[in-house]
């Protein structure tokens, strides 16, 4: 009859080498480090094919995460240790924690002025005034530039994309080279404010770029953009679109809406610079902006519905709660779950040692730039994170901007390339990518160059 708790027997057959002789475990040279790799690159995987296999992509990387932890549990109990694993675990989920409730009142705020119709309201004002091709070109662009920085650059390249999907129905060498555009000019002006993109909030919740000292990747980032948009104009149709005359009105509420966005904004980093407060918290302050005046919006509309013939759905905050992105937000926790795992094991010492010391940090930042145009930035971020290497102020900027607009160059490379090929289904598609990123790659290397020279003193 067994005597021993079966946890000590998986335990027995898990343990490595390693773990025999001591505590302090380092798994990249043992079958259980080995299998955590697969593991993850088995879950990554899956997550590149989601469009052909229709699994979202936050089921098997969470599912992974989580397994890889357990298995690390089952390791450390083999050695009597019941106690680094469950540190190690509750540090990762109140990090992501943080992260989540920043994202989420951002995207709630996003979500109720898509109801409002503001973004609609802006794509029909576009397409009534009887733009040129390469008028709209640059509007579109300059647009998707200064609204990701406020907005995350999905949500900025799918508005984009539906104006020029509007207006260039009957010119498909025009909304691919828009698309394009749009794609490079949202990871661009989402890589200079904590706002713009995952990686970014990321680094400055870290604390290892301020809010205030994001700026210094205004320019390096607009040259980013402006190169390759500036080479690609030559490349588009004359003429212009047909206008179309239909406007689309700002729903009530819609301009108080984007004042409270802008002042719990200005609330999170005002109470972080100050009082040092987590921005989450500020976050959440701004939240409860928006559901006291979500309060104040059902009261009105519940009066204009009792007297108008035609009744219109209430304003209700809870609605735009759940219309989050749940997936992208699963899906950020296991890959936190996942890349903290690999770390525990050892693997992200190993990687940093490669990186950050035998090539050197600038040689090691621009390749993680190379690498977030084929894996998705966020993985690429968090293991940087975690690997915490010893850099300057510039060299941290340098990295912020690489995994920022790095992946502009494939369409796979980011969320924003990603969610316009399926926009724009047969009009913007790998391929058209692929042949213009020579001039994508030129702008990636003017950027660097230019945050070497604008920004050396940080060096």
């Amino acid at each position: 009859m067994l005597k021993k708790p079966i946890s000590l027997i998986l335990a027995a057959l898990l343990m490595p080498a390693s773990a025999m002789a001591s505590d302090s475990i380092n798994l990249t040279q043992d079958f259980i480090g080995w299998l955590l790799l697969v593991l993850f690159v088995a879950a990554y995987m899956l997550v590149v094919l989601e469009e052909k296999i229709g699994l979202k992509k936050s089921k098997p990387v969470l599912f992974i995460g989580i397994i890889m932890w357990v298995i690390l549990a089952i390791v450390y109990a083999g050695i009597g240790d019941n106690h680094t694993i469950n540190h190690h675990i509750k540090e990762t989920i109140l990090e992501y924690s943080e992260l989540m409730l920043f994202l989420l009142v951002a995207m709630t705020y996003i979500s109720a002025m898509q109801e409002r119709q503001v973004f609609e309201s802006l794509r029909s004002y576009l397409v009534s005034h009887g733009l040129s091709y390469q008028q709209l070109f640059w509007i579109t662009g300059f647009l998707a530039f200064f609204i990701s920085p406020v907005a995350d650059n999905l949500t900025t390249a799918l508005i984009m994309g539906a104006v020029l999907l509007a207006l260039g129905k009957d010119q498909p060498k025009f909304i691919a080279l828009g698309c394009i555009n749009i794609v490079i000019a949202a990871n661009a002006g989402g890589a200079f404010s904590p706002f713009g993109d995952i990686t970014t909030l990321m680094v400055w919740q870290k604390g290892m770029v301020s809010f205030n000292e994001f700026f210094y990747l205004f320019l390096p980032s607009l040259v980013n953009f402006l190169v390759p948009a500036l080479l690609m104009s030559f490349a588009l149709p004359k003429g212009q679109p047909t206008p179309q005359l239909q406007q689309t009105p700002l729903r009530t509420g819609a301009k108080r809406i984007i004042l409270l966005f802008a002042l719990t904004i200005a609330t999170a980093v005002t109470l972080h610079q100050t009082l040092h407060l987590p921005p989450a918290l500020g976050m959440l302050l701004g939240l409860a902006y928006l559901q006291w005046f979500s309060y104040y919006l059902r009261l009105k509309e519940y009066k204009l519905n009792a007297s108008a013939a035609n009744k219109h759905p209430t304003f209700n905050i809870f609605n735009h709660l759940a219309q989050a992105e749940w997936d992208t937000l699963l899906f950020f926790l296991g890959i936190m779950l996942a890349v903290s795992a690999l770390g525990t094991a050892g693997y992200l010492a190993l990687l940093s040692g490669w990186l950050y010391v035998d090539l050197g940090a600038t040689n090691a930042n621009i390749a993680v730039g190379v690498i977030s145009a084929v894996i998705d930035n966020i993985p690429v971020m968090y293991a940087v994170l975690n690997m915490q290497p010893e850099m300057s102020l510039g060299q941290w900027l340098l990295v912020t901007l690489t995994a920022g607009v790095g992946g502009s160059l494939l369409s796979i490379g980011s969320a924003a390339g990603v969610a316009l090929m399926g926009q724009a289904h047969g009009y913007y598609t790998f391929m058209s990518h692929l042949r213009w990123t020579p001039v994508i790659a030129l702008g990636y290397a003017a950027s660097i160059g230019v945050h070497f020279l604008v920004n050396s003193r940080l060096f």
